[in-house]
């Protein structure tokens, strides 16, 4: 039985540069010698597909290789739970991270990858002037922050971007880079994310986003008309609109029709079988004229239909079916000389999406914060989102069972949205939802609010919400009401302790290293570490029982089995071990179980080998300790 240590690959997030080794060395295993990439072999393999040319389109700024770097490097930490700050924890499917959003999601990998449908994130906006993206939060993983430059020697993250730097841009993109970068390997094939962006920042972010989704990924720039007066505005043109930038995962995915869009077309003929239609000509003049969309068509009454042109001698219409979908499609052609007509059917589910998000349904900035003031009866917050433009955006995407994420969470106008949605509609998402545990501002008037109902972060203001929404939910009774609960967990150092011997004091380094575990740490703790390190859901089952006097868990019907008892004496490992493997076989999910101890619980070696022995007899072949 090996014990897993800090260096171990299972103590880490999911190590995407070796997973993109072993992909190209699946493809170009020639391009390798003594296992490092030989480039010179790998050029020639590629051929002319190579760029060797100096002056090339491309997209850099000072710091973009060690951004890229950045989201490539595993991260060592681990989600600690945290029960007391949640909100019906034992049947919740939502999750509430509190921690840096980077190193949260290289942890949610192996757990989530490809399997999030959408993601909203508001990220800090630049001004052009002063970036700053604070974070005071000491967690256990600040060395490795200092190491990667993203904090100070005091644990403070503080980008400040001033103008007079000459690289105003550079913070923000170094900042956001490697966290898109990170965020697309969570969504799903059909999966779509969206980014909330000012015009400071908006040409910077889609050639960014050009390059990590791909450029045939980019869906649409969404305009929502944030206000509706100029107030304070300063500069010769009134900004009235925010843009939201949307990319998909893959080149196609597929969209719901918004199902609250107002409808203008007259449908006023009936089928037979009682659809209303309206007709929609089959030549337009709006769509670039092609000469291959410019042929005859010999209708149904002897009379031969052709596109209409204003003046023969400058043609710019053209059918909008080509000649092989018209000879396919030909039933569906209405003619009524001189046109030739197709049905536009009535949409029962909307229609869909447009760009311009102007109407009062979309919501206001203003209207975010009466969002959050119909809740605290204070004003907690500035600029939070409005909760009808997350709701448009979830009707958009958003499907039975789909889990939905939002990395810079805020106040989670977005949580709240998914509860008001599941409500109204009975459409159940998930949400995972990550906000850094940034302290309030107690010099502003909204920071005192906060602090006054008690919540001394922002991930505070945002649990809060979640919390009272809920309420409200459930004070209504109503029938749809699903889960309107979440998980808190917290980022924080992993709990396996780090193997660094004092040169001083070599004998009591390894005494205290006997026990493989951090002080403090709790079992549910180490539990729910190896559960997402071994890919397992958040949110999956957690059985117990009580097995020879030792606490059993089994995690997703047998996915993972774990026993943290202190002490397995010799008289007691047989036992444990075939009533382990009992309980194992009642289980369903059992084809690649992994099976963990307490490292400095067995009495001697000849015990772990003897548990270790019998459990791969049973057929339990990943057996570990910690």
């Amino acid at each position: 039985m090996q014990p897993i240590t800090i260096a171990d690959p299972q103590a880490r997030s999911v190590d995407l540069v070796a997973n993109n080794l072993a992909r190209l060395r699946a493809l170009f295993p020639d391009a390798f010698t003594d296992g490092r990439v030989d480039f010179n072999v790998l050029r020639d393999l590629l051929g002319d597909a190579v760029d060797d040319d100096d002056e090339r389109y491309g997209f850099n700024w000072h710091g973009k290789r060690r951004a890229r770097r950045l989201a490539l490097t595993p991260s060592a930490g681990t989600l600690r739970p945290c029960p007391e700050e949640s909100a019906g924890w034992a049947t919740s499917r939502n999750l509430m991270i509190e921690g840096d959003n980077l190193e949260v999601m290289k942890l949610l990998q192996r757990s989530y990858s490809a399997k999030v449908k959408m993601i909203y994130i508001d990220p800090p906006y630049n001004t052009g002037k002063d970036f700053i993206y604070p974070d005071n939060y000491k967690d256990g993983i600040s060395n490795y922050l200092r190491i990667t430059g993203q904090v100070d020697d005091d644990g403070n993250k503080l980008s400040s971007n001033t103008e007079t730097s000459g690289r105003f841009h550079t913070s923000w993109l170094n900042m956001m880079y490697p966290r898109l970068k990170v965020a697309r390997n969570l969504l799903s094939s059909d999966g779509v994310i969206f980014i909330s962006i000012d015009e400071n920042e908006n040409a910077r972010l889609r050639t960014m986003c050009d390059e990590i989704f791909g450029e045939e990924c980019f869906i649409a720039e969404l305009t929502w008309k944030k206000k509706s007066g100029g107030g304070g505005d300063v500069g010769s043109i009134v900004i009235d609109h925010e843009y939201i930038v949307c990319y998909g995962r893959t080149s196609e995915p597929k969209l719901n029709n918004d199902p609250d869009a107002q409808v203008t077309t007259s449908y006023n003929k009936t089928d037979a079988d009682g659809r209303r239609y309206s007709l929609d000509r089959l030549d337009k003049q709006s769509l670039g004229y092609q000469e291959s969309l410019d042929f005859p068509i010999s209708g149904p009454d002897g009379r031969t239909y052709a596109v209409k042109h204003a003046n023969p001698d400058h043609k710019v219409a053209r059918w909008r079916w080509g000649k092989e979908t018209v000879r396919e499609r030909y039933d569906e052609l209405v003619f009524n000389w001189p046109h030739v007509y197709t049905k536009n059917y009535e949409k029962k589910d909307g229609s869909k999406p447009r760009s311009l998000l102007v109407e009062e349904r979309f919501g206001r900035t203003r209207t975010g914060k009466t969002d959050l003031k119909a809740l605290f009866d204070i004003e907690v917050m500035d600029f939070p989102k409005p909760v009808r433009l997350m709701a448009h955006l979830l009707a958009i995407t958003v499907n039975q069972g789909d889990i939905v994420m939002d990395f810079f969470a805020g106040s989670c106008p977005l949580g709240q949205a998914i509860f008001e949605v599941s409500e109204k509609k009975g459409i159940q998402a998930r949400f995972i939802l990550i906000q850094l545990p940034e302290p309030v501002s107690v010099s502003s008037q909204n920071g005192k609010n906060a602090l006054s109902v008690g919540c001394n972060t922002v991930a505070d203001i945002g649990r809060e919400r979640l919390r009272r929404v809920a309420k409200r939910i459930r004070d209504n009774d109503s029938s749809n009401a699903g889960d309107v609960g979440f998980r808190t967990f917290k980022l924080d150092s992993s709990n396996i302790r780090p193997w660094g011997p004092a040169e001083d004091d070599l004998e009591q380094a390894i005494a205290d290293h006997v026990d493989h575990v951090k002080e403090g740490r709790s079992e549910q703790d180490i539990l729910y570490e190896l559960l997402l390190k071994r890919g397992l859901d958040l949110c999956a089952t957690i059985e117990m029982r009580e097995l020879v006097g030792k606490r059993v868990s089994a995690v997703g019907d047998g996915a993972l089995m774990a026993c943290f008892a202190r002490k397995i004496g010799p008289n007691e490992v047989e036992e444990l071990c075939e009533r382990m493997a009992e309980w194992h076989g009642e289980m369903s999910n059992t084809d690649n179980t992994a099976v963990f101890f307490r490292d400095s619980a067995f009495a001697s070696d000849v015990v772990k080998t003897n548990c270790t022995e019998i459990l791969r007899q049973r057929g339990i072949q990943y057996v570990r300790s910690i």
